[in-house]
């Protein structure tokens, strides 16, 4: 029996400006690297406007799925951030000034001899019940209601916030990962590599195409969650670039 646990995660990213291109994201990149140092699969990515119906059609989906879902964007003073509403409208609860974060922001503004008007207000409003994820870069909390976790979408916030949300997850068996480079396109290879994927179903074999001085080559990637498997599937791989090298020797000796 396999002692490994598989732990997964989807990401909600939110925002006009993503999907206009006005804004480049950076926040994917990111969670999907600290993920899988951490052991948690990101199965998901989606992008959504600024429309309540569409975050929280897409937010329903994505949570009964995954074990996690990790949200960025929309939590900020304007008038289009509308995240806070729409995850409330999710789970059904009613989104309100939340008062702890109303007295954090408060006495951040105080501090700053800046007035705490209405739409800086806006930061502290959140799904009733919500815990909050400290932002030590400017206040402001994301929050957690459910297996949901809200963030900001600037990237060093965003960022901050997940140093602070991963140690209170649980983690599975970390992906384990084979880089071979392979000399042949994969024109040449994708027969044999499909045979050698389904012989060694606990791994993922990924092939990356390089075009390098008018030749093509691939980067193959035995990914799985222990080194026995990784290893057996690679030792295939190498095989088949054995054979196809052979091969080619044998035509070109003929020809």
């Amino acid at each position: 029996m396999s002692n490994e646990t598989v732990v997964t995660a989807a990401m909600l990213a939110i925002g006009d400006e993503l999907l206009s291109g006005r804004t480049k994201d950076r926040n994917i990149g990111h969670l999907a690297d600290m993920l899988t140092i951490s052991g948690i699969d990101l199965k998901e990515v989606r992008i959504v406007a600024d429309e309540e119906d569409a975050i929280v059609e897409a937010l329903n989906a994505l949570r009964g799925k995954y074990d996690y879902v990790f949200t960025s964007g929309g939590i900020g003073p304007t008038h289009d951030d509308i995240t806070a509403d729409a995850v409330s409208k999710a789970f059904g609860v009613p989104c309100e000034h939340d008062a702890e974060a109303m007295a954090l922001l408060a006495d951040m503004y105080r501090r700053r001899e800046m007035e705490f008007t209405e739409a800086r207000q806006r930061m502290a409003r959140m799904p009733r019940g919500a815990a909050h994820i400290a932002n030590p870069v400017s206040t402001a909390p994301g929050f957690i209601i459910g297996n949901v976790h809200v963030m900001a979408g600037v990237p060093q916030v965003f960022q901050a916030m997940v140093d602070n949300v991963l140690p209170t997850l649980k983690t599975g068996t970390p992906v384990l990962s084979l880089a071979i480079a392979c000399p042949y396109g994969e024109g040449e290879i994708g027969t044999p590599l499909t045979a050698i994927q389904k012989a060694h179903p606990q791994t993922s074999i990924g092939s990356y195409p390089r075009y390098v001085g008018q030749r093509f080559s691939t980067e193959i990637v035995v990914r799985g969650r222990s080194e026995e498997v990784i290893e057996a599937a690679g030792a295939d791989v190498r095989a088949m670039i054995d054979d196809i090298r052979r091969r080619k020797e044998n035509e070109q000796a003929e020809a």
